[in-house]
């Protein structure tokens, strides 16, 4: 059987929730307390937060505004952006991770942003969790209006201190990857120059 065509329209959707909730890169070693119940609520809470967003009636820079401080709420923001720089975080200095930090926090931003307000009718329903290895994955069914049914299984994690989303598996595509991916596409097309790649990030849409 041939796996259907996946729609534009849900990755990008997915993408900006993946972006938005995306967060700690694991380290093995520490207990862990986070429960099922608990990734689920959490789930809930960022879907409800992100829909509100969107219902506020904000476009532009408002709402990219608002949709970055949910993506500083709900994750690990500086681990986040050293996982998707890659190699290049290895040879980066504090002061140049630092402004890709909040240059990445703010391409994020914009980039979905502007596209959320077409999604607002997706409706999520959490079907089920269970603990995988270090963290605990939340299985959910995503309703796309003009579209069929999908799974998305989300990676929940508390290794950071807090309960948080880290990464997302949309029709087995893993959306931090894709993130790392598009990265390091970009700091290549700039010959390994991450000067130039943050400079580039504080204006791209």
């Amino acid at each position: 059987m041939k796996t259907p065509m996946r729609s534009d329209r849900r990755h990008l959707l997915l993408g900006g929730a993946a972006a938005l909730v995306a967060a700690v890169v694991l380290r093995p070693g520490a207990a862990l307390a986070l429960t099922e119940d608990q990734a689920k609520s959490l789930i809930g809470k960022a879907v409800t937060d992100v829909n509100t967003a969107i219902a506020s009636g904000k476009t532009g820079p408002a709402l990219y505004t608002m949709f970055e401080d949910l993506y500083m709420q709900y994750a690990d923001v500086p681990t986040i952006a050293r996982s998707v720089l890659g190699t290049a975080a290895r040879t980066a200095s504090p002061a140049q991770m630092q402004a890709f930090t909040l240059a990445f926090r703010g391409y994020v931003s914009r980039k979905y942003g502007k596209r959320f307000r077409e999604f607002s009718a997706t409706r999520f329903e959490v079907v089920g969790a269970r603990k995988v290895k270090t963290f605990i994955e939340v299985k959910s069914i995503a309703y796309m209006p003009g579209e069929a049914p999908f799974e998305v299984l989300w990676h929940v994690s508390d290794k950071s201190g807090k309960n948080l989303f880290f990464n997302m598996i949309i029709e087995g595509v893993n959306m931090l990857a894709a993130e790392r991916t598009e990265i390091g596409a970009m700091i290549d097309a700039r010959r390994g120059n991450l000067d130039q790649l943050i400079a580039d990030l504080k204006t791209a849409q």
